[in-house]
């Protein structure tokens, strides 16, 4: 069963955490990787640029409205994700909570499903 593991982190952190402890942690990141791989449940994983754009098309015959970011509003971002295959919702969680991010930014753990239910 797909689970997804969503690293939500503070916007701006990567920033002051500087380039060496950067490197490190994005080390300790890949190191978690290899962790999933070797165990057979990671099907997708990557980090994700700070800058975003939204889009928003609220009728069908009008143009889509785009906002770039980052956006001042916004106090968390989505870091990254890893989208896990696992037989248990525990199993999932047991993952998140060895997750290095776990230590600097919320692990949030979704199944995945249809959206209509």
């Amino acid at each position: 069963m797909p689970y997804m593991l969503l690293i939500v982190e503070p916007v701006g952190q990567r920033q002051e955490r500087g380039l060496e402890d950067g490197r490190a942690v994005y080390q300790r990141m890949l190191d978690f990787n290899e962790a999933l791989r070797a165990e057979g449940v990671l099907m997708a994983t990557s980090s994700l640029a700070t800058a975003a754009t939204r889009l928003h098309k609220p009728q069908a015959a009008l143009a889509a409205q785009l906002t770039d970011g980052p956006f001042a509003e916004a106090k968390e971002m989505i870091g990254g994700f890893f989208l896990l295959d696992c037989q248990t919702r525990e199993q999932a969680l047991a993952w998140a909570e060895r997750c290095p991010a776990a230590q600097w930014a919320t692990v949030e753990v979704r199944e995945t499903g249809p959206c209509y239910t």
